[in-house]
């Protein structure tokens, strides 16, 4: 059985052992990049290797052109998937300590890049301290090598230009996953044009989860993003956030729901920003 959306903690505590398993810790920080992996070396889920969001799972950013999380080359992103121990017939289990909001990130990667077989920790870091599971500190991991072989799947990425064809295409639903101030225009902290994309509606990732940190149930989420979309299949979905970080959270919601993948924009409203040509909504 393969785990594609979402792992309980009593699930993953009984494969910490088996070897065809792979566990990745994500936890990071944008006030301070380095204090994700200085929790990691102080304690982590046992066997877990650690994912930094800038360095491994980004690409450096281009001035005035990319966003602020551009998304990494792909043959580097194989070889690090491949020096984590990641390849065919292996699970792959990832989390961090935010609700699966940076780890979703490294979700979506892996099933851009045609690795279907990854879940996110439900309840994450916190979830799995709090229910006494084994952890180890004071060092890092490593794992069996194995070579990774990317099959793209580019039908869940969107461009910029995929954004515009939206306006025109009654089909295709574009969701912003910020939280619904930023959507308005106000409380902007991170990005220098506050505003939205014309035309979006607002979904924060935060409402995937429950009071306890956990997802919500399925039909819960389901009935949730059919009534954003307007039907079981009345609309394609297009994610963004600002900058295609948490809204593969909504991604990984929306798989855990049972329904059809949905498209990142992965450049989000920190690339949409970088031309001035690009419509801007707020209120």
């Amino acid at each position: 059985m393969s785990y594609t959306a979402l792992i309980s903690t009593t699930e993953l505590a009984s494969h910490l052992s088996d070897p065809c398993w792979v566990v990745v810790d994500c936890r990071f920080s944008l006030s301070d990049p380095e204090r994700g992996e200085r929790d990691y070396l102080q304690q982590h889920v046992t066997g877990a290797v650690y994912a930094h969001l800038d360095r491994d799972l980004s690409s450096p950013v281009v001035p005035g052109k990319s966003g602020r999380h551009p998304l990494p080359e792909v043959e580097p992103l194989a070889q690090t998937f491949g020096r984590w121990g990641i390849g065919l017939g292996v699970q792959v289990v990832v989390y961090d300590d935010v609700g699966g909001a940076i780890a979703a990130r490294l979700w979506w990667l892996l099933r851009w890049t045609g690795h279907v077989a990854v879940a996110v920790l439900d309840g994450g870091w916190l979830a799995w301290r709090n229910a006494g599971l084994p952890v180890v500190g004071n060092a890092s991991e490593a794992s069996t090598p194995k070579k990774f072989l990317p099959d793209m799947r580019p039908q869940l990425l969107a461009s910029a230009a995929d954004i515009l064809d939206a306006h025109c295409d009654h089909e295709i639903q574009v969701l912003d996953a910020r939280s619904a101030d930023r959507f308005k225009g106000e409380n902007e902290t991170l990005d220098v044009v506050p505003g939205r994309i014309p035309g979006a509606i607002s979904a924060p990732y935060t409402e995937n989860l429950g009071n306890d940190g956990l997802f919500l149930p399925a039909l819960t989420l389901r009935g949730k993003f059919e009534k954003l979309l307007g039907g079981p299949s009345d609309h394609k979905a297009i994610f963004y956030c600002g900058s295609g970080v948490t809204a593969a959270h909504s991604l990984v919601a929306l798989a855990h729901a049972g329904m059809e993948d949905g498209r990142l924009y992965a450049g989000s409203w920190s690339e949409w920003i970088t031309d001035p040509s690009r419509p801007v909504a707020t209120g």
